[in-house]
């Protein structure tokens, strides 16, 4: 009689997490789009974000909402396929089951994952900023990349390799507190959900993960928006305009106080939070559909092999 394993549960595979942020940013673009207009706003009278959104529509029609989508796109396929898929891989070279690895040990992989994907994700970063803010600047004034492949090949051009990853040591410290607050707080939250509330009331569904994913879109807007406004500053500026991050940093709190840096929040609330939502209902629908199976001994194999422990001498 052949033996039939028995499955314990899925994992993702590497590539997973790419391809749901992609699907996410497709529906969430807009707000992204909006939150960076709030972010380089010049004025106290550009900050209200229904204004802004009905300028754009005005004046650039609706599909403006989606300028930058394709530099958002191969972000998203270079910066999250790698934090994503590099926190998987360490997890499962740690643990075959990664739900039994303790809290610390998510927390150091998704700093380390954050940082690798935060550097390779630079360059399409810088063009997406620059597509997005592309829209408020005079006529005469802007850049007018037709694509992401376009803006990287003229940012090369004119401004040099460089200028691509302007704003590295910003995204990279973005990107390390983004994957704590995402990946190990959104796995922290479902093992808490599932383990510690009654039993029955919360499955392993679309619930749970909905939950999981708005607490932990909460934890990563608050953690990052400090960094996430110094970084958007530096990357919309020509190469020159400011020595460093330090020096962004100390013209946002000269102009606008400590608050300047959370400028933006609820824009980037709004956009992150649902994003980070609809990247793991996505992420958990490929993995369960289509991740790789986990299985541990069926109950056959568990009683023949304490018969064979009875028959030893």
């Amino acid at each position: 009689m052949k033996e039939i394993p028995v499955e314990t549960h899925r994992v993702p595979k590497w590539y997973f997490g790419g391809c749901a942020s992609a699907m996410a940013a497709c529906v969430t673009h807009p707000l992204d789009l909006l939150k960076v207009h709030l972010q380089t706003a010049k004025s106290s009278q550009e900050f209200s974000l229904i204004k802004r959104t009905f300028k754009i529509v005005e004046v650039q029609g609706f599909l403006a909402l989606y300028n930058g989508l394709s530099a958002s796109l191969f972000r998203q396929l270079t910066y999250s396929t790698t934090r994503f898929g590099l926190y998987e891989i360490l997890k499962q070279s740690l643990d075959d089951d990664p739900r039994r690895l303790p809290f610390h040990q998510k927390v150091l992989l998704a700093g380390i994952s954050g940082a690798a994907g935060g550097f390779l994700g630079t360059p399409g970063d810088v063009v997406n900023v620059r597509m997005q803010n592309d829209i408020k600047l005079p006529h005469d004034l802007r850049r007018n990349y037709h694509h992401v492949i376009d803006g990287m090949r003229t940012i090369i051009r004119y401004e040099g390799v460089k200028a691509l990853f302007s704003g590295t040591t910003m995204a990279t410290s973005r990107a390390v507190l983004m994957t704590i607050g995402q990946l190990s707080m959104y796995d922290q939250f479902k093992h808490l959900l599932l383990t510690k509330t009654p039993e029955g009331l919360l499955k392993d569904d679309t619930k749970t993960h909905l939950i999981a994913s708005l607490m932990a879109g909460t934890t990563a807007t608050t953690l990052t928006q400090p960094l996430d406004v110094v970084k958007t500053r530096l990357m919309n500026e020509t190469t020159g305009h400011y020595k460093g991050a330090l020096d962004v940093a100390r013209s946002i709190l000269r102009d606008y106080g400590p608050i300047g840096f959370f400028r933006g929040y609820v824009p980037a609330f709004i956009r992150l939070t649902p994003h980070t939502m609809f990247t793991f209902v996505f992420l958990e629908e490929l993995r369960q559909n289509f991740g790789t199976p986990i299985y541990e001994q069926s109950p056959v194999e568990v009683v023949k092999a304490a018969l064979m422990e009875l028959e030893k001498p």
